[in-house]
């Protein structure tokens, strides 16, 4: 089954159920491709948290003909990049090469896609090293701050957990986790490959049915995923630690990329809290000198996201720092956005998206994650057309239904935190 949308995108679905994006761009002579599957942290249970993290440090390590050694001496002496990667929402083997090396390399990644060893001596080795990751992120005071913020905000529901996972989880994992989660959900009809540079699509298209049209999707089907509900009820969190400034963050539960709330979060997300020219930036670091560092993001997730913003402070300033904090959220409801600042943000989100396009790498990476998030490559066309549209009415509308009550999440010295988080509260 083909089909196709302007500017030569290319739409293909094989006869086992892989989805291939094929997209020819001469203007360089690389081609770069991104293998997504419908798996990582959303279908993890807690017990087993960064499973998906530990299967991508160890996907390339082996397969049933090769070693570590020999794929990484493969990869290297084609000068190319081939790599693993698990975030919450999909898994992602990356590709890029020169044009002639593409049919090696594709080569490559089908054996490791298929048939990984998973060998025990790397298992252990990258096992240890994602626990000393753990450890080294409890001594990062924003890490903290977003990790008890999750923690309040999801609970039960797998966006709860750092793709990392926890010293208890990790520790625990073993190989036959690995290949019983590589069994279940590596599989053809879970699969989308995007393409894109020096290749016309028909080949690039012809190139993949020769690797993996070979490769048979198993009689059961995909467990179905079964989440708890995501029921807001904010409450504070505070963790005391002796550091040289204190991180103040507050979340607000938030609705998917399916949601047509969506467009009007991203702009206020903008708008708040992204680059130099962001009210935060403007309004607390510039005029106010409170903020060492002050942001705001919304990450794009198929279940309920979460709009966040943060500073990190002097501790003698936290006090101020989350009663100011709060005011900037909250004024997003409570007056009108000036029609020029919000006209910029949309400029700036725009100009932004454009320049996230600009390499097959990005190319292949954004249509490939809207055809695995299940928008569909249109959404590439339709995205720009739908920030444009968002007015400032709208905008401050999805302010007032979703930025009521917030959760708080304080990190630093208990001189500068204690009681502070009530305080906060009850504002």
């Amino acid at each position: 089954m083909q089909n196709s949308i302007d500017r030569g995108i290319k739409r293909t679905q094989l006869k086992n159920g892989i989805v291939v994006i094929a997209v020819e761009n001469p203007a360089a002579d690389i081609i770069a491709s991104r293998i997504f599957l419908r798996v990582g942290g959303r279908w993890e249970q807690r017990s087993q948290a960064g499973l998906s993290h530990l299967l991508a440090s160890v996907l390339t390590k082996g397969t049933d003909r090769l070693t570590a050694s020999e794929i990484a001496e493969r990869v290297e002496s084609l000068g190319a990049s081939l790599g693993a990667d698990a975030a919450a929402d999909y898994f992602l083997l990356s590709m890029k090469t020169v044009s002639a090396d593409f049919a090696e390399i594709l080569e490559l990644a089908g054996q490791l896609l298929r048939s990984p060893s998973f060998p025990e001596t790397e298992v252990e080795l990258e096992r240890r090293m994602a626990l000393q990751a753990i450890r080294s992120q409890q001594e990062q005071p924003f890490t903290v701050a977003f990790e008890q913020l999750r923690q309040a905000m999801y609970r039960d529901h797998p966006y709860a957990m750092s793709s990392l996972g926890t010293e208890s989880s990790v520790s625990k994992l073993t190989r036959a986790d690995l290949q019983e989660y590589h069994r279940t959900y590596f599989r053809p009809d879970n699969t989308v490959i995007s393409i894109v540079g020096r290749i016309a699509p028909e080949d690039a298209i012809a190139q993949v049915e020769q690797v993996l049209g070979d490769w048979q999707a198993p009689a059961t089907p995909i467990p179905t995923l079964t989440l708890p509900r995501i029921t807001p009820i904010p409450h504070p969190s505070v963790t005391y630690q002796p550091t040289q400034q204190s991180i103040v963050m507050l979340g607000y539960l938030t609705p998917s990329v399916g949601s047509p709330d969506y467009m009007a979060l991203k702009l206020l997300n903008t708008y708040l809290g992204n680059g130099l020219s962001s009210r935060l930036f403007v309004e607390l670091r510039e005029k106010r000198g409170l903020a060492y560092e002050v942001s705001a993001f919304y990450p794009t997730r198929l279940d309920w996201s979460q709009f966040a913003v943060y500073m990190g402070t002097a501790p003698e300033n936290t006090a101020i720092a989350l009663d100011s904090l709060r005011a900037e959220v909250d004024r997003l409801c409570k007056a009108p956005l000036e029609p020029e600042e919000f006209q910029a943000a949309q400029n700036k989100l725009l100009g932004q998206y454009a320049l996230g396009k600009q390499t097959n790498a990005q190319i292949a990476q954004v249509y490939g994650w809207y055809e695995i998030l299940g928008l569909g490559i249109e959404f590439d066309i339709t995205f720009p057309e739908a920030v444009a549209a968002v007015t400032t009415e709208a905008a401050m509308d999805a302010a007032c239904r979703y930025f009521i009550e917030p959760y708080v999440s304080l990190v630093g010295p208990a001189y500068a935190v204690d009681g502070l988080v009530e305080k906060g509260w009850q504002n």
